[in-house]
Formats: C-alpha cells, structure tokens, sequence
C-alpha cells in the first residue's frame, strides 16, 4: 500500500543528529540535499510530507519553507498525538502513513503507523521495531532512502522517475 503521507522527524533523520553552535550562541545544523529528491519524489504521486519534531528552530522552518512542506510541527512532545491530528485533519487512518524516526521519542509514531523506519545509525532498539532500516545514516541521505524503499516496494519508483524526467523536460522546452 502507497502511503497517503509520509511523516518524518528531523534531528537523527535529515541531520547527523549533531546540535552545533558558534562562540556567539547561534545554532547551525547540515542538511543532506539529497533528502528533498525524496521531497520533490512524493509531490510527483501528490503524497504531502509532514515534518513532526521534538526540536523548534528557525532553521527546521527555513528548510520546510524552501521545500514546500506546510505540514510542520515543531516543539512536540507528543508526536503520536499530533500524527493523529494530522491523520484526522486529513481524513486518513494512521495505519495509511509511513514515518521516520531514530530515537525514542519516535517509538508511539514508530509502532502505531502503516510503514516505519530509521536511519542506519539509530539504536539497535529502534532498528528492531521498524519496518526499514536504510543504508544511509541521518543527515546522509536516510530520508530519500527511505521514499525511494517505499515507492519500489510499490512499483512507483519508475514512474516517478518518468515523472520526473517528463516534467523537467516540459520546464527545458518553455525556457
């Protein structure tokens, strides 16, 4: 089954997990770029993307903003509450998403959703109750990872490449 909406945590998942800061106090965290190919991936099907985080920063609002993620929770405790806000909202059941996690605070999300995973580097008791644990470690590429696993197990994959190159070739040819 092709999930409905594919929620993610940040921190561990899109990031090495790492808090950095400068002697003046500002935070900075990198982001894997080839994490929004899993983005862009899921817009072609028409399957929205929330971002569920523990963490409330500027920099986790510039990154959904700049990849069109409208679905964005941050300071949550509470993640399973909030995913079934989401679901209600969207009138779906939690059993027709997929999430991506890496820590405890992601095991309610983890256990209670349709499809679940995590990055190559969470615990061993995270990588235990998931569905998929990727190759790629967080803040390398485990999200893309992640979409890509769940479109091939679906047979989607090729077509959203074919998407893909279909839609960038229309954008060459009007320039």
């Amino acid at each position: 089954m092709l999930p409905k909406l594919i929620i993610t945590d940040i921190d561990g998942v899109w990031t090495d997990g790492g808090m950095y800061y400068d002697q003046t106090g500002n935070e900075w965290k990198k982001f894997n770029t080839s994490d929004s190919a899993g983005v862009l991936f899921l817009r072609l099907l028409s399957i929205p993307v929330a971002i569920i985080t523990g963490e409330n920063t500027t920099i986790v609002a510039n990154r959904a903003k700049k990849l069109g993620i409208e679905e964005l929770h941050q300071g949550v405790h509470n993640k399973l509450k909030v995913a079934q806000e989401i679901c209600k909202r969207m009138q779906i059941g939690l059993h027709e998403t997929a999430y991506i996690g890496d820590d405890i605070g992601d095991i309610p999300l983890l256990r209670n959703t349709g499809l679940s995973g995590c990055p190559a580097n969470a615990p061993d008791y995270i990588q235990k109750i998931v569905h998929t644990v990727t190759k790629n470690r967080g803040g390398e590429g485990a999200f893309r990872e992640f979409v890509e696993c769940i479109l091939q197990k679906e047979n989607m994959f090729e077509k959203v490449l074919s998407n893909f190159e279909e839609g960038t070739l229309t954008r060459n040819s009007k320039q």
